[in-house]
């Protein structure tokens, strides 16, 4: 994997934030990106915006709490360019309010999108990335480990999802498939309702993600990186 030009990447969530900043990354290293999104017109925006479309970038309407909608996704990657290296399971939402006030729909909402979608998303990828040898790489966060009031619908996804994804590296490890979670912190992203243009230029940029998955992906294949925690170098009253 220390190559990775022609190499081929399935980015969940990958229209704007977290997931953009890594396709730009994988792109600038010669790989080819399909990105999926809520809408087919949001997906191609992105993508047109990003490089050749069709040729280095494919835009894909896909929706990560529907199983046949990753198979879906999945398949297209496969008939356009044949292989697939590596899944990027980045697609996330938020909800945060007091168990008072979270509603039935939000729960739901996280743990589908946050949890369940990632598990659609490795399963439906399962067959290809076994045969190139290929990485899985999921997005958790800090809120994986800990907990914060208002936070039990994202805190339950995301810890949730940091063991799902090590025990998802003891399963795979001998099928020579490596998996890594990223577990970020504050990043400058429109996540959460947040505006990456609000000046809060101490958070975490998207291509700082970028950079550490295109690092994972180069690492020497003797040693895996499980778990990354990172998070901004400086608060916001520094």
């Amino acid at each position: 994997m220390n190559q990775l030009k022609g190499k081929v990447a399935l980015i969940t969530g990958g229209t704007k934030g977290i997931g953009y900043g890594i396709a730009q990354a994988l792109l600038a290293q010669g790989m080819r990106v399909a990105i999926t999104g809520r809408t087919q017109e949001s997906a191609t925006t992105a993508a047109e915006s990003l490089g050749r479309l069709g040729e280095e970038v494919l835009a894909l309407r896909s929706d990560v709490t529907t199983y046949s909608s990753q198979e879906e996704a999945v398949s297209t990657v496969i008939d356009q360019w044949g292989q697939l290296d590596v899944l990027i399971a980045n697609a996330g939402v938020g909800h945060f309010a007091s168990i008072t006030d979270l509603s039935i729909d939000q729960w739901n909402e996280t743990i589908d999108t946050n949890l369940t979608g990632v598990f659609y998303s490795v399963k439906a990828s399962l067959a290809p990335i076994k045969k190139s040898k290929g990485y899985i790489i999921t997005i958790a966060s800090l809120a994986g480990t800990n907990f914060f009031a208002k936070g039990t619908a994202y805190n339950a996804s995301k810890f949730g999802l940091t063991g799902f994804t090590q025990a998802l590296m003891l399963d795979l490890r001998d099928d020579d498939v490596k998996v890594s979670t990223i577990m970020p912190g504050s990043v400058s992203s429109h996540f959460g309702g947040r505006s990456p243009e609000d000046g809060k230029d101490w958070r975490i940029q998207p291509e700082d993600i970028g950079q550490i998955t295109v690092d994972l992906l180069k690492m020497h294949p003797r040693t895996l990186p499980s778990k990354v925690e990172v998070r901004p170098s400086k608060t916001a009253s520094k």
